[in-house]
């Protein structure tokens, strides 16, 4: 089983997407209550925040549904603008789970316990080392044919981290999902888990950019996804 350590009450910021461990995400401050939430965050010792997926509503005035698995990060770069918002910088750091919401004054806020992966989700180290070289050389190929095609698509720049449950939050956060499909990655029991539905829901994406090919080429590149 996953192991979870004690629960600890944590500010958070309800988005439209999903940040991985390990991921960079930019955030544009403007509203009052998040432009508190990171004065409150820098006078910390620790600059950390929960970031949740909102799965129903918008970002902007509240009234949303919120996941009730989420990711701290930590600020890494502030700059406060003349008006007063922020434009920050943060990187993911740790899975969490969110035991409840508490009151949105004077901004969202939760009570959260560390999600660690299961230890016994990766019972064989080699398997694991294939399956992930495997799946990096087919988000690089989606990703390089999403980019042909004007659609976004985020390059490998980087050696994955030798840490199995960190390489697979790498490899969620480059691949083009969108938050369901994310969500569910964040979600999962540990690396193992992880990349097999990481692959399943590639499936899904090389299959939609197969069909756009035949469509713009006249069913003529069809075949340009195959490959290992």
């Amino acid at each position: 089983m996953a192991a979870v350590s004690a629960s600890a009450e944590m500010a958070m910021f309800p988005l439209g997407s999903v940040l991985f461990p390990g991921a960079l995400l930019q955030l544009h401050v403007f509203e009052p209550r998040y432009r508190q939430l990171v004065r409150d965050i820098l006078a910390t010792e620790e600059h950390e925040f929960g970031v949740a997926l909102i799965e129903r509503g918008s970002e902007v005035g509240g009234g949303d549904f919120r996941s009730m698995t989420a990711t701290v990060c930590r600020l890494v770069q502030v700059a406060e603008l003349p008006d007063g918002r922020f434009a920050v910088v943060t990187i993911g750091i740790r899975r969490v789970q969110v035991n409840h919401w508490l009151s949105d004054d004077p901004y969202p806020r939760a009570v959260v316990s560390d999600w660690r992966d299961a230890a016994e989700d990766l019972a064989d180290t080699d398997a694991f080392d294939v399956q992930r070289d495997v799946i990096a050389a087919r988000v690089r190929r989606i990703n390089a044919i999403a980019s042909e095609m004007g659609r976004d698509g985020t390059s490998i720049d980087t050696d994955l981290a030798e840490d199995p449950s960190l390489a697979s939050f790498q490899l969620c956060a480059i691949a083009p999902l969108g938050p369901a499909d994310q969500q569910r990655l964040l979600e999962a029991s540990g690396p193992g888990g992880r990349l097999t539905l990481l692959a399943e829901a590639l499936d899904d994406v090389e299959a939609v950019l197969s069909f756009r090919l035949q469509h713009e080429s006249g069913g003529e590149m069809g075949t340009d996804l195959d490959g290992p």
